[in-house]
C-alpha cells in the first residue's frame, strides 16, 4: 500500500532518531527504483547525478526543472525522498523562502540548503547571511506544514577552503536557525567527523562517503552519524561503466559489455508492482 506524503515524513524524521542509516542518491525514477528493491528505507537526491543525465554540469540546472525532477523522484517509490536542493536557488532569503515552498509541494520529505554562492571562486555566503537563507528556509518549511526536515550545509571542504573550525561555527549557528540535521560534505577523518557530531549534538549529522573508505557504515555509527549519504557516486559509477564500454566501442571492441545488466533481470524489475 502506498504511503502518503505526511507517512513518508514521519517515518524519514524517525530514522532521524537514533542508530545510523544509508542513504543512498539515485539520478532518476529507474536507479530510485532499483535501490528501493534492494531494501533501503529512505533516499535522496543528487544534484551533479541529475544534471549529468541532462547534459549539464552540476548546479547549472534551473529550478523548474529540479522542482520537476523532485516530483519524479517523490513518485518513484514509496521510500522518503531528501532533496539535493543546491543554495535554494536565491542569494537572499526570501528568495530562498519562495524556493523551498516550492520544494516542499513537490512532496519531499527532507531538503538541504547550501551556503555556497555558486561564484567561480567558491566563495561561501558572509554567516550572518547565511543563517538568515537557512532561517528562511525554516519559516517557509513550517508555513507549509512543518514536517519536512531541513539540513544545514556547510561547503567549506567542498569549495576550497577546508576550515573544520568555520564549519563548526557555521553548523552551530544552522542549528541554532532552525535546521533539523547538519552536513558539511567532504569531511573524512575520525577528527573532523566526531568534531561535527560533538558541535551539533544532539542534532544529527549527516556525512558523504563518495569514494573508497577505510570506515564501514558501523563505523561511521560508533562516531555518532546518524545517516550517510554517496552523492554523485552512484551516478559516476553508471557513467563510468558506459564510459568505458563506449570508449572499447569506439576501437571496434565490443567486450565493454561483458558486465552490462541482463536486460530480462531489468525488465522484470520495473515490471513489478505496475
Amino acid at each position: 500500500m502506498s504511503r502518503t506524503i505526511a507517512e513518508k515524513r514521519a517515518a524519514f524524521r524517525a530514522l532521524h532518531a537514533s542508530g545510523c542509516f544509508m542513504l543512498p542518491n539515485p539520478w532518476d525514477a529507474g536507479s530510485a527504483r532499483y535501490l528501493a528493491s534492494l531494501g533501503f528505507q529512505a533516499l535522496a537526491t543528487t544534484s551533479s547525478g541529475y544534471a549529468w543525465s541532462k547534459g549539464h554540469a552540476d548546479n547549472h540546472v534551473e529550478r523548474d526543472a529540479v522542482l520537476a525532477h523532485l516530483r519524479e523522484m517523490v513518485a518513484a517509490t514509496d521510500l522518503p525522498v531528501n532533496a539535493d536542493f543546491e543554495n535554494g536557488f536565491g542569494a537572499d532569503p526570501a528568495a530562498v523562502g519562495e524556493s523551498v515552498r516550492l520544494a516542499v509541494a513537490t512532496g519531499v520529505a527532507g531538503l538541504s540548503i547550501e551556503d555556497a554562492t555558486g561564484a567561480a571562486d567558491g566563495s561561501l555566503f558572509p554567516l550572518d547571511v547565511a543563517v538568515a537563507r537557512v532561517a528562511a528556509a525554516r519559516r517557509a518549511i513550517d508555513e507549509n506544514g512543518g514536517d519536512t526536515l531541513l539540513v544545514g550545509r556547510a561547503e567549506n571542504f567542498f569549495s576550497g577552503k577546508p576550515d573544520i573550525d568555520d564549519v563548526l561555527v557555521r553548523l552551530r549557528a544552522y542549528a541554532e536557525a532552525g535546521a533539523d540535521c547538519l552536513y558539511a560534505p567532504g569531511i573524512k577523518t575520525r577528527e573532523h567527523i566526531e568534531a561535527v557530531v560533538e558541535a551539533v549534538a544532539p542534532k544529527p549529522v549527516n556525512v558523504l562517503v563518495s569514494g573508497p573508505s577505510d570506515f564501514t557504515l558501523q563505523d561511521l555509527a560508533a562516531m555518532g552519524v546518524r545517516r550517510v549519504s554517496v552523492g554523485g557516486a552512484l551516478a559516476r559509477a553508471a557513467w563510468g561503466g558506459a564510459m568505458r564500454a563506449a570508449q572499447l566501442l569506439a576501437q571496434g571492441r565490443f567486450d565493454g559489455f561483458a558486465d552490462a545488466a541482463p536486460g530480462a533481470q531489468l525488465n522484470a524489475l520495473f515490471l513489478k508492482d505496475r
